[in-house]
């Protein structure tokens, strides 16, 4: 049965923007409704928290990660701006003195880690309460509770209103990374001349993805899924089969002689279509959620050796391009190949959920791929 469109993972994650403003707008709005229903006064502040709290947590991870952060942040601020409130009037000047210091403090014992973000809410929160300094602590504890229950709002929309989990942005990234490829392999294998402006396009986007998804680990790694090395594992293999692409892009076109080498090697241009099916068919098994089955086939070199090691050019000098060529074509499946264990070693990876969704998205495109593929290789000698 497949799942109705708000449940399924990846309507959420094309549309992340926009369902993203959407639970802006909704936290926003119940804050409206609770203050004007409790008359809760210096309610100016719970609305600057939500939309404080909800500015990047688009997603669960980063809500059980920076989450935390804020409350912690949110309540140490609080309780160190009521009780530098509760101070002797005539020390007046320990309020401002006090929040430098405190806030000082924080900001050291939180520079350059991953706490960072509890420094910045300690700070605001701290802030917010003491105000001008006037020592008003009825003043003081509205500000405080007006900024927590703007954070619990905040942080109570995104979990719960069609939320985002990291995890599935990692996998729709990673199988997005995986068509590029291969359409990177595939194009470069039939082009008739060097980079042109949709392929830079397509290794532009690689790398930036490939940023995004570092991105996203620690988020990933609090959604209790995978592991940091695990991720750390599969964005490398991806950075390393990504690097391994744009080194054949070049290497082919190095000289005019090394290239007419290359196109003479029988078989070989049929061994690059089928490990750029075997990347496509990896790509759709981790979008849809599916066990990953499957197997990238190495590379046959020793039938191409006699001409990749005696190729030469006019002036009579070795020509290293055809073999560099062929090496990198190998190291390029055997990078693949490690990337399909790695994934099919993951036992939280494969999704009945996505499973169930992939049905009504994805069956239709498969099929229609699989039929032009299968027309593409037809053309092929």
């Amino acid at each position: 049965m497949n799942l109705p469109p708000l449940r399924d993972p990846f309507f959420t994650y094309r549309y992340r923007r926009r369902l993203h403003v959407l639970r802006v707008i909704f936290a926003l709005a119940i804050t409206f409704v609770i203050i004007a229903l409790f008359d809760i006064p210096h309610s100016s502040w719970a609305l600057v928290s939500t939309i404080m709290v909800m500015g990047n947590l688009p997603h669960i991870g980063g809500v059980l990660d920076k989450g935390r952060q804020r409350l912690l942040g949110t309540l140490l601020g609080a309780g160190t701006g009521l009780a530098l409130i509760l101070l002797p009037p005539g020390l007046s000047l320990l309020v401002p003195a006090g929040s430098l210091v405190t806030i000082g403090i924080a900001t050291w014992l939180t520079f350059g880690n991953r706490h960072g973000y509890s420094g910045l809410m300690f700070a605001i929160s701290l802030l917010l309460v003491i105000g001008d300094g006037s020592h008003d602590l009825g003043i003081g504890l509205w500000r405080a509770f007006d900024v927590l229950l703007g954070t619990l709002v905040g942080i109570s929309v995104t979990l719960l209103v069609l939320p985002q989990k990291a995890t599935d942005m990692m996998r729709f990234m990673l199988a997005e990374n995986l068509d590029r490829m291969a359409r990177l392999f595939h194009a470069h294998t039939t082009a008739s001349a060097a980079l042109d402006v949709d392929t830079r396009s397509l290794l532009k986007a690689t790398s930036s993805a490939l940023v995004k998804q570092r991105g996203l680990v620690d988020a990933i790694h609090r959604e209790r899924r995978l592991s940091r090395d695990e991720l750390d594992d599969i964005i490398t293999l991806q950075r390393r089969m990504l690097s391994t692409i744009e080194l054949l892009l070049e290497t082919h076109w190095t000289t005019r002689e090394g290239h007419e080498r290359i196109e003479a090697m029988h078989g070989l241009r049929e061994e690059q279509h089928r490990l750029a099916r075997e990347l496509g068919t990896l790509a759709f098994q981790v979008r849809t959620g599916q066990p990953i089955e499957v197997e990238i086939t190495p590379f046959d070199l020793q039938r191409h050796a006699e001409l990749a090691t005696t190729a030469v050019s006019e002036q009579g000098r070795v020509l290293f391009s055809p073999s560099g060529y062929l090496w990198l074509n190998r190291e390029l499946a055997r990078v693949s190949e490690g990337l399909v264990t790695r994934l099919g070693g993951l036992s939280r990876l494969p999704s009945r959920r996505l499973h169930r969704a992939s049905g009504r998205r994805w069956a239709p495109r498969e099929t229609a791929t699989t039929e032009k593929g299968a027309q593409d290789d037809s053309r092929q000698p």
